[in-house]
């Protein structure tokens, strides 16, 4: 699909083409008068976008539309002001181009965690996981791991999983007196209830959260899970593995500001936590970089209450800077990036 890639918008740039709406809906401004506001993407990066006509229809989130618009800037940040819109037709589009997705086929990222699964030797850890993972089933291969910020992308649950896996195995080399066995279980499991905290299309798309997501939220509802999966499983209830495994996923993030009821309270769980917190920030500071140019400062980012800068990296190639490049070439559809790494 020939258009400009969102990642490369610029100040006062015309744009006509296709992206996925990932939240859209009319709302009032200060005077009364209504408006568009709408969250656009395509696999590259995302842009909210403003339409001042309260007579048009908000397109239904997860949806792929056709606008016809400006980018400006508000307060900082790239904006789309939108000057016409409409759903876009089957066949008009190539939603490969348009879904965020991770650099990685789904089913590569999901053999190295349960090939690391099956070469455990603690059985209440193997079973444990094992039971948890066939309760996530066939969701587990598109859902992301967030609506907003670090892999809100197609397989991004999956591909948060594998890096801290492999941020875990490279740790070890240095805490080697770790229980490797329990931080892999943690890193594993620790998010996987997430599949039951949001509402995702195949698509990778959140457009909302399921009541037992915003009455429990995925950290207690994890803990049920970790002790549903042992029950099934034939566990013993006192079994000491089962209560680490589930004091790993209430603690990973680390303070009750953040949503855990209780710090990390040995090593593992400990290591944990910062494995998670450095993989969110890398993947978020990543796609930054990608968005914005060598030797400028990007808009303040909220969520890290600050600006980030784009070095002059000495290979740096735009859109390149702070992509994870994929192991191996990856032909089908559903290529994460193809063409832009």
């Amino acid at each position: 699909m020939d258009q400009i890639a969102v990642a490369t918008f610029e100040k006062d740039m015309k744009f006509e083409g296709f992206l996925l709406a990932r939240s859209s809906e009319q709302r009032s401004s200060s005077n009364g008068s209504k408006y568009l506001d709408m969250t656009l993407c395509d696999r590259t990066g995302e842009i909210n976008a403003k339409m001042w006509d309260g007579t048009v229809t908000p397109p239904k989130a997860g949806g792929v539309v056709k606008v016809r618009a400006q980018v400006t800037e508000y307060n900082g940040r790239l904006q789309l002001r939108i000057n016409k819109v409409r759903e876009a037709e089957e066949g008009e589009y190539d939603l490969s181009f348009l879904v965020p997705c991770a650099p990685y086929p789904a089913e590569q990222m999901l053999k190295e965690i349960t090939d690391t699964v099956a070469a455990m030797k603690n059985e209440t850890l193997r079973k444990t996981v094992e039971e948890m993972l066939r309760m996530a089933g066939d969701r587990l291969l598109y859902y992301p791991a967030a609506q907003r910020l670090h892999h809100a992308e197609r397989s991004g649950l999956l591909h948060h999983t594998s890096t801290m896996l492999k941020t875990a195995k490279a740790v070890l080399q240095v805490y080697s007196w770790l229980d490797a066995e329990l931080l892999f279980a943690g890193v594993i499991v620790h998010d996987l209830s997430k599949i039951r905290e949001m509402k995702s299309d195949e698509a990778g798309n959140v457009n909302d959260y399921t009541v037992e997501g915003l009455l429990l939220g995925h950290l207690v509802r994890g803990v049920t899970q970790v002790r549903e999966a042992a029950r099934r499983m034939g566990i013993p209830e006192d079994d000491e593995y089962v209560l680490l495994l589930e004091h790993m996923v209430i603690s990973h993030h680390g303070e009750a500001e953040y949503g855990s009821p209780r710090p990390p309270m040995f090593p593992e769980a400990e290591m944990l936590h910062w494995i998670d917190l450095v993989d969110a920030r890398m993947n978020e500071m990543g796609g930054i970089i990608r968005r914005t140019p060598a030797g400028a400062f990007s808009e303040k980012i909220w969520s890290l209450d600050r600006r980030v800068y784009h070095p002059h990296y000495a290979a740096d190639t735009g859109a390149d800077a702070g992509a994870e490049k994929p192991a191996r070439s990856r032909p089908d559809a559903d290529a994460a990036y193809q063409g832009l790494l």
